[in-house]
């Protein structure tokens, strides 16, 4: 299945957002703009907002203050409807085979992508994909995760701290993975601690709530 290709005159807009979480305000005043290609890496303290501000873009959470939009997706412009959002809970069922949880994302999401075994092989896990997920390491489990990215393409990938125990060599391989969405057109806003490879990205760093 060729690779898949994404509008190039998408844009991410957030404007004036403002973040709260439990009553209590994380951050205002976000704004940004990410054009097809580009990445933007969130950093800030634990606290900061960063989990709640991919939440908002994926329209999970309101924002309590601005706006987002995806430009150029669609009448809407709501971006969770065109969004991955990976997140600390992977969001998988234990019981189930790798490749078994895939292929009920693939429904979920439209597919369209990889066949599950593909993806898994894409990170690396294709001796895995018949084993259940429960019997899988954290890194492990954390790829077949991230493995949802490629059997439903969509072109705005949200990702909460995606290298979370992964080895040096899964980190390589997610920033390969990472670098071909974005030279497909794509969108990727990543909350991490640590370096993702993602070159050329804009930053974002929230701090102390004002």
């Amino acid at each position: 299945m060729p690779a898949p290709t994404f509008s190039k005159s998408l844009v991410l807009r957030a404007t004036g957002l403002a973040l709260a979480r439990g009553g209590r305000r994380l951050a205002a005043g976000v704004d940004f703009s990410l054009e097809s290609g580009r990445a933007l890496v969130v950093t800030g303290p634990n606290g900061a907002g960063k989990s709640t501000l991919l939440r908002v873009l994926a329209g999970l959470l309101a924002s309590d203050a601005g706006a987002v939009a995806l430009e150029g997706a669609g009448e809407d412009g709501e971006p969770g409807a065109r969004a991955h959002y990976v997140a600390h809970a992977e969001a998988q069922k234990t019981a189930l085979t790798a490749a078994e949880n895939l292929e009920f994302w693939a429904r979920t999401l439209g597919g369209g992508g990889l066949a599950p075994v593909d993806a898994l092989a894409r990170f690396n896990l294709a001796h895995c994909a018949d084993l259940p997920v429960g019997y899988l390491s954290a890194g492990q489990r954390r790829r077949a995760a991230l493995a949802r990215l490629l059997v439903a393409p969509r072109p705005l990938w949200l990702l909460d701290e995606p290298a979370t125990a992964l080895d040096a060599a899964s980190q390589a391989g997610l920033a390969a993975i990472m670098a071909a969405h974005l030279a497909a057109g794509g969108i990727i806003v990543a909350a991490t601690h640590a370096p993702l490879g993602l070159e050329g990205a804009a930053a974002l760093k929230l701090g102390a709530a004002p």
